[in-house]
């Protein structure tokens, strides 16, 4: 069964930058494309980014694009999402997973990172 492991979510102040990180395990994962989702406080759970199995296809949502970056080490297991320019509303709680298909993560889910931007 795969897991992952999402870290790097903190508290910052808006303009500032993070990378979160998802560690995933099992064999196969170079076959995996990869998502980042979020959920906002009394929000449905939303898109932010997605990368195909090499890393050489990517794709935003228009929110973030231009600010966050997704991105992929096969050799670590391990898929990053870089976030700079934070804003207030980036705030929520970040999961990665597996399997997406457009806009839907159809495979497995961590369990979450918190990040909190402040004004």
């Amino acid at each position: 069964q795969v897991q992952l492991v999402e870290s790097g979510g903190g508290l910052v102040q808006a303009g500032d930058s993070l990378r979160l990180s998802c560690a995933v395990s099992g064999r196969t994962f170079s076959t995996y494309n990869m998502g980042w989702f979020r959920q906002a406080p009394g929000k449905e759970r939303e898109f932010v980014a997605r990368t195909g199995w090499s890393g050489g296809s990517t794709s935003y949502a228009d929110s973030v694009k231009g600010r966050f970056t997704i991105s992929r080490d096969n050799a670590k297991n391990t898929v990053y999402l870089q976030m700079n320019s934070l804003k207030p509303e980036d705030t929520a709680v970040y999961y990665c997973a597996t399997n997406i298909k457009g806009t839907t993560g159809l495979g497995s889910w961590g369990q979450g990172t918190q990040v909190t931007v402040s004004s």
